[in-house]
């Protein structure tokens, strides 16, 4: 397959300013540290729309809908709109039990919204993992139900804060890690899933030239994964 058509599995959207893209799971999305780490979605997205630029990112492993900028400009305007968190996204992830009935659980408001405040802060002896920690920066993450099976629930995220790895942290941290995770997962967990299943599903911001609202929606990947079904 060529590089424009590898870069044209991963395009959602494009107009003369931004790109929405769809990142699977197992891709980086920016070259890493070595010659086996250089196959990433910016790199591909490149070989065919070389201005583009990278305003955000997913980790590894997760997969769903990421931003790219084609100009300088729209770069900075696009990084403007995380800054001041006036990009909204949306998650799906499996986690393991029913984080509902957590003792670390607060009170869902009216729409079901449950809230986890926690610190993140980068465990240095350990990186890349992460943890809570009075020292961390503040970290807020939005989190419900969508459905539920014995031994899983399925929920939607919502990052009010950006920090690396929070949505898995968080989750983590009232004792329901997310399946097929590598870092924060117990072995019983992770061997649930063949993948992290984490998947950035609905990006919504107000376009910085036209201020037309955007909305783009990607269906979750792992639908049919027999290690998930319900």
């Amino acid at each position: 397959m060529s590089p424009e058509e590898l870069a044209a599995q991963l395009v959602v959207h494009v107009d003369e300013h931004l790109l929405v893209l769809h990142k699977p799971s197992g891709l980086l999305s920016v070259p890493g540290r070595g010659p086996d780490k250089q196959d990433c979605l910016s790199k591909r997205v490149q070989a065919a729309y070389p201005e583009a630029l990278i305003v955000h990112r997913l980790d590894q492993d997760t997969s769903g809908l990421l931003l790219m900028a084609r100009s300088l400009e729209a770069q900075r305007r696009l990084s403007r709109l995380f800054e001041t968190r006036q990009v909204h996204k949306r998650y799906v992830a499996v986690v393991a039990g029913h984080p509902d009935q957590s003792p670390l659980a607060h009170a869902p408001d009216a729409e079901g919204w449950f809230t986890i405040d926690g610190p993140i802060l980068l465990d240095w002896d350990r990186r890349p993992i992460h943890i809570i920690h009075p020292d961390g920066k503040p970290s807020r993450s939005r989190w419900r139900i969508l459905r539920k099976a014995n031994d899983r629930t399925v929920i939607e995220l919502e990052p009010v804060t950006g920090r690396t790895h929070q949505l898995r942290v968080h989750m983590q941290s009232i004792g329901h890690p997310m399946l097929g995770d590598s870092l924060y997962a117990p072995a019983e967990v992770l061997v649930l899933s063949e993948r992290l299943m984490l998947h950035a599903q609905t990006l919504a911001f107000a376009h910085p030239f036209t201020q037309e609202e955007q909305f783009f929606a990607a269906p979750v990947d792992w639908a049919g994964d027999g290690h998930s079904r319900f």
